[in-house]
């Protein structure tokens, strides 16, 4: 596992194939992962941490974190709201 993170704040909810997923987007995820394929990483939400999750490819040339309804319910947290985040590759 990598002992690299990237932190930002960012808003739920990404849009792909023109309709808005409850995912976080992560900015500079090419760069960062060195990859434009999915990837395993460790997520930390609002202090919520999501262990081997996968950060899948948006088709626009990023990556990004699904959060599911459990998920979200747990930080009290929908789409549009502000969440901070940080990565770390597994």
């Amino acid at each position: 596992m990598s002992d690299e993170r990237l932190s930002f704040r960012t808003t739920i909810g990404v849009e792909v194939k023109g309709e808005t997923w409850s995912c976080v987007g992560i900015p500079g995820s090419v760069e960062f992962f060195g990859t434009g394929k999915a990837v395993r990483v460790d997520a930390q939400i609002d202090g919520l941490l999501l262990e081997n999750v996968g950060a899948m490819v948006t088709g626009t040339g990023g990556h990004m974190v699904s959060l599911n309804a459990g998920v979200r319910k747990r930080l009290g947290k929908d789409v549009g709201d502000t969440v901070d985040v940080t990565v770390q590759r597994r």
